[in-house]
């Protein structure tokens, strides 16, 4: 039941980015640790360099490979579930690096293996 084509994964990844930037200041992160609003504004212009890197269909300078991407993601993943542990976060501040964290495993793993040609 994998869906997520690299398409997909490619149309996801700009808004995933800016929200990443813009979320923590519109949801008041960092009332536990001032590092919940950094790290999430951190990562996400690093998501959006890392797009722009990318080769697949919104990628503009194709440098990295889709694969490469994938694994970015799911490091990604694991350091949001485990930074409230390790960083002291609370609440929200928490409960948006599991919720986000969470949602990019599932993305992750859902991936559509790429048919050789």
């Amino acid at each position: 039941m994998k869906f997520v084509t690299k398409k997909i994964h490619a149309f996801l990844d700009y808004p995933v980015a800016l929200a990443l930037i813009t979320l923590p200041f519109l949801l008041g992160l960092g009332s536990s640790n001032s590092l919940a609003l950094q790290l999430s504004v951190a990562t996400g212009v690093a998501a959006f360099i890392l797009t722009l890197l990318t080769d697949h269909q919104l990628g503009v300078f194709k440098v990295i490979s889709y694969r490469m991407h994938l694994i970015v993601d799911f490091i990604v993943a694991i350091v949001f579930i485990i930074a409230p542990f390790a960083l002291n976060f609370e609440g929200i501040d928490a409960y948006y690096y599991w919720a986000n964290g969470i949602a990019v495993l599932i993305v992750v793993s859902l991936h559509k293996p790429e048919m050789a040609v």
